[in-house]
């Protein structure tokens, strides 16, 4: 295990053994900024021999490994788990429910201003990015920003990948047809839908004899769009019949292969790099297969941080046995992304406070010997607990020992196996 060192005047060190560190924590020397991954400063000033560290990035739409390593050794090892997926709390179905509340307010307090449609087109600049996107980029470079901050890094590699949809799509696609879509000829996405399935409700397959059709959303748009493999037809009483609960969809209907990580990836290949050049001096692109070719050549386990550890390109440095998995997480609840708006215009939080007993959300506790984060507040009764593997403990606050607050970020250490069992 490695501690981090910066010295007086913020500027990172390279690491030492927990037992020097320890020796300085002692006699006064230093002092401790940061639990995970532990580091400290000096009191007294060092400029301290560095050696070249490279950074090594496995960019993701969902997952970021990181691997900081000199020919020698590995120094560094992470997993980032960003915000993301389907789960209620993703950033595109809040951003969703905050317009749905926006717009329905705007209509109750100011129905008769002149629609201004132009208002979001007007303000986007040059190089705009959806909130989404823009969020995992950020992400990507927060994580760099602090690694640099407590290891002397000279040099970051990062591996993007560009994947091409059509050619999954079709893997025979060639030439012109790259120019011509499955909707070619078709004047709209619900015209080549109901064409697509026949005319034909895909539920009940005209039983009903209902002979008015609707296209139906297989997940809700808001997450899933309105592409067409998103899009099923379904007969009136049939889609009725569902949205109230009657009837259910056959198990053989279910959304396409979704390409939104895919087209994440294509977006932020060139953004990120660029960012990254702007400010760090070393930066260099590698590819997939390149990492790929490296990790079965040296019989090395198929993780994040594995690949990150070829990216750096420091084979020969003997790897760490565990790993920090840093999940990021929402700081708090807010009201207007509920589902329902509260009604004359009266806010209530209806929610616990930001302190409860002294203890916050996402705070690191001890309990039963164990180090967890508080993942569920309740005014009474137990709280919610768990490591980031998903292991849950509900106890009292009376028997939980406060350790730390935490801000964005949860980080576990965890060990990591370093050889493939293929």
């Amino acid at each position: 295990m490695f501690v981090y060192v910066i010295n007086k005047n913020g500027q990172p060190l390279m690491p030492c053994k927990p037992q020097k560190a320890r020796k300085l924590l002692q006699e006064n020397k230093a002092t401790v900024v940061k639990y995970e991954p532990f580091t400290i400063q000096l009191k007294y000033g060092s400029a301290g021999y560095k050696q070249p560290v490279t950074l090594g990035i496995d960019a993701g739409s969902v997952h970021i490994g990181a691997s900081a390593s000199t020919e020698k050794q590995e120094l560094y090892a992470s997993e980032t788990v960003m915000r993301s997926g389907d789960g209620k709390a993703s950033i595109v179905r809040l951003l969703a429910k905050r317009l749905k509340l926006r717009r329905s307010r705007r209509n109750r307090k100011t129905r008769y201003r002149k629609a201004r449609f132009l208002n979001r087109v007007q303000r986007k600049h040059k190089g705009w990015l959806a909130p989404s996107v823009e969020n995992k980029i950020n992400v990507h470079l927060k994580l760099v920003a602090d690694i640099h901050k407590i290891l002397p890094v000279t040099k970051v590699v990062v591996e993007v990948a560009q994947f091409d949809i059509q050619k999954i799509k079709n893997p025979d696609i060639s030439g012109v047809e790259y120019q011509q879509g499955e909707q070619l000829g078709w004047a709209n996405v619900r015209e080549y839908v109901l064409f697509r399935d026949g005319h034909q409700c895909q539920c009940c397959e005209g039983r009903s004899g209902d002979p008015i059709l609707n296209v139906h959303h297989i997940e809700s748009r808001m997450t899933g769009g309105n592409a067409p493999n998103n899009l099923i037809t379904l007969c009136e009483s049939c889609h009725q019949g569902y949205h109230q609960g009657n009837i259910s969809l056959p198990k053989s209907i279910h959304r396409g292969m979704s390409f939104r990580d895919a087209a994440f990836m294509g977006i932020m290949r060139w953004a990120f790099y660029n960012k990254l050049k702007e400010q760090y001096s070393d930066v260099y692109l590698t590819y997939g297969y390149i990492t790929k070719n490296t990790r079965i050549k040296n019989n090395i386990a198929k993780t994040h941080t594995a690949d990150a550890y070829c990216i750096a390109g420091n084979i020969n440095a003997e790897r760490l046995d565990y790993e920090y998995l840093r999940k990021q997480i929402r700081r708090h609840n807010r009201k207007l992304h509920r589902e329902v708006s509260a009604k004359d215009g009266v806010r209530n939080r209806s929610q616990v406070g930001h302190m409860v007993k002294r203890f916050c959300l996402n705070d690191t506790v001890l309990a039963k010997g164990q180090q967890w984060f508080i993942r569920g507040l309740r005014q009474k009764g137990s709280f919610v607990l768990k490591h980031l593997d998903g292991t849950k403990l509900e106890i009292v606050p009376s028997k939980i020992i406060f350790l730390r607050h935490n801000n964005s970020y949860l980080i576990e250490r965890r060990e990591v196996a370093l050889t493939s069992t293929l």
